[in-house]
């Protein structure tokens, strides 16, 4: 068996009991942008580049010499309506290349369509993985996958690569066990704009999928990763709501960086979940926020597995 499928039982068997008991406590996850009835719109962030919302996260269109260079997809039930809107406000006569931020539906749910039509995907192996089993979201009841041979990503990466056009240099790489264990950002140099994936949300608290491999801490280091990558002038696109600058990316990082710290106490205290929120770990942060009750019982219990491996 291979270190990936080892890794992956190894996440399950651990997880599993924590996590069965968990998630009927956690409250719903708030529906982004899922209602088929929101309306997908779009903003231009230079000539070349397009932002879409309303597929469920934001999606970004590169409009390149011989096609669309498109990071994440949407859900699939907002694929038909997201890709008829990227190719009309683009004219652009085709989508060639999707990235894949991580293995979320809001992520890979235009994969089977754009895979059938023979564009190349682009993901972390460990999204690719994923997308071979049935999963569930954090905060949702319905699993979802497997995907299809064609909705597979069929280029995978276990650290960085890139992309060249013509005056423009795609980077991505790889964040280590954050939102989960397959995070890309996707940086475009030459327009200095960064998409950032699931690791920054700027509509509520992000979700941490521990069963899936990610955790606080790597979130916060993730958070840190991405404030090395651009300057200071980089329009940084989250998974949720509107652009960012460094200087938000990086009160985000402190912000989590203290829950963080106030998590690992309560841990080292013996608490749990509950108890652990009882505390109200971020407190000055909800009035901005929102609700953090399912956002503290994922990071709390994704402690577990790096904190108290025998929890």
């Amino acid at each position: 068996m291979s270190s990936h499928s080892n890794r992956r039982e190894f996440l399950k068997s651990v997880l599993a009991a924590g996590a069965a008991a968990g998630v009927a406590e956690m409250l719903a996850r708030p529906a982004l942008a899922r209602s088929a009835e929101t309306p997908i719109t779009n903003s231009r962030l230079n000539d070349r580049l397009v932002v879409f919302a309303g597929a469920g996260a934001n999606v970004v269109a590169f409009q390149g010499p011989e096609g669309i260079l498109l990071v994440d997809g949407g859900l699939p039930e907002r694929s038909p309506d997201l890709v008829a809107s990227v190719l009309k406000e683009t004219r652009a006569k085709k989508i060639q290349t999707l990235i894949n931020t991580h293995w979320h539906p809001e992520q890979t749910g235009s994969n089977e369509r754009l895979g059938k039509a023979g564009a190349k995907i682009i993901a972390h192996e460990n999204t690719k993985l994923w997308l071979t089993y049935a999963q569930t979201e954090p905060g949702h009841d319905k699993p979802y996958g497997p995907l299809s041979a064609h909705g597979l990503p069929n280029e995978t990466t276990y650290s960085n690569g890139n992309l060249s056009f013509p005056n423009e240099k795609v980077e991505y790489g790889y964040l280590l066990q954050a939102h989960t264990d397959g995070d890309l950002y996707v940086y475009f140099r030459d327009s200095n704009v960064l998409v950032a994936g699931g690791v920054v949300s700027n509509e509520g608290w992000p979700i941490i999928d521990y069963e899936t491999g990610g955790w606080i801490g790597g979130l916060v280091e993730g958070l840190r990763v991405l404030s090395t990558v651009g300057n200071d002038q980089t329009t940084i696109v989250p998974a949720n709501g509107a652009v960012l600058t460094k200087a938000d990316l990086k009160a985000q990082h402190d912000m989590y960086a203290t829950i963080n710290q106030r998590l690992n106490q309560a841990l080292r205290k013996g608490l749990g979940p509950d108890e652990a929120i009882a505390l109200h770990p971020t407190k000055e942060f909800d009035a901005k926020w929102g609700d953090p009750t399912q956002f503290l019982n994922l990071a709390f219990r994704s402690l577990w597995g790096h904190m108290a491996p025998d929890a």
